[in-house]
């Protein structure tokens, strides 16, 4: 099977701020061997973008300068293999924390809480409610701009608090051979579990997540990472900073770690000011530099 390519892509489309500019092409693989042709047939200094929901994502109002590969598929194979789980990269988190529990194991509850895919948990090692997903992690599937796929170990990484990294080799001649690689699946290893109770924490997190968070305005989760020993929404609040707004984008007044964007209204350019003017003054007033854990990608408009 094969996919249409797709110039000029909105990329607003495809991220949850629903703002941003357009991508030179996009695709949606139809299937891990159309993924894989049309990897080996991209010329080898194309730049490439994986995008999941693109819940960790903002595309500048210039739009993005290369291909984007659109990698969320809601038909994404989730099997149990012995005591492990595969989960494809374009399966949504949820759905493998809600498989995980109806196949009886537990640990996977947190999951339900990342508002992105498989792939983008493992590229960022994203967590929440005290877990992160490298915790649960037993080996992944990679796919390089050759075409041709690998796996990988834990150990193969260098994985620490929203960050994960390919090890790099040691020698000259390993790192000439070394070519991007993206994550196409992973097999995850949780401890047996009661359905009952699992089905049950899962629910109850979804509660405090509605509960706590904007979810009903366009937003890409936490914008910045907690510094060490504190909470980034506590810093930004004790700034005063709830409900600044920069044209369209708005600081949350239901959570300071959040930024949302009501109606799509608000630009990449609004959305990126806001997130450096939170930073700039949080900085000036408490003295703490917060990282964003957001990505910020393309062009700004001229």
């Amino acid at each position: 099977m094969t996919a249409q390519l797709q110039p000029d892509e909105p990329m607003a489309a495809h991220v949850s701020w629903r703002a941003g500019g357009h991508a030179r092409q996009a695709i949606h693989p139809a299937d891990r061997h159309s993924l894989a042709a049309f990897l080996a047939g991209l010329p080898a200094r194309e730049p490439v973008l994986f995008v999941g929901l693109g819940s960790n994502l903002l595309i500048r109002d210039g739009g993005y300068r290369g291909t984007v590969i659109l990698m969320h598929n809601t038909r994404g194979q989730i099997r149990c293999e012995k005591s492990l789980i595969f989960a494809d990269a374009g399966v949504a988190c949820p759905k493998l924390a809600r498989y995980a529990a109806g196949h009886g194991f537990a640990g996977s509850e947190f999951l339900a809480g990342i508002p992105g895919t498989v792939g983008g948990a493992l590229e960022m090692n994203a967590g929440c409610y005290g877990s992160e997903t490298w915790d649960v992690v037993s080996r992944v599937e990679t796919i390089d701009r050759r075409g041709k796929f690998h796996q990988r170990f834990p150990d193969d990484y260098e994985i620490s608090y929203r960050q994960c990294r390919r090890r790099t080799q040691s020698t000259a001649l390993d790192e000439a051979e070394q070519t991007e690689e993206w994550f196409t699946g992973a097999w995850f290893s949780f401890p047996p579990g009661d359905v009952t109770a699992a089905r049950a924490r899962i629910r109850d997190l979804l509660v405090q997540r509605v509960a706590t968070q904007p979810l009903n305005l366009p937003n890409a989760g936490s914008v910045f990472r907690n510094p060490p020993g504190d909470f980034a929404a506590r810093l930004i609040e004790s700034c005063g900073l709830k409900g600044l707004t920069v044209g369209g984008a708005q600081v949350s007044t239901k959570h300071a770690n959040f930024i949302v964007n009501p109606g799509g209204a608000g630009s990449a350019a609004d959305i990126e000011t806001l997130i450096n003017t939170v930073r700039r003054i949080v900085r000036e007033r408490t003295g703490v530099d917060l990282h964003p854990e957001v990505r910020i990608l393309g062009e700004a408009l001229q």
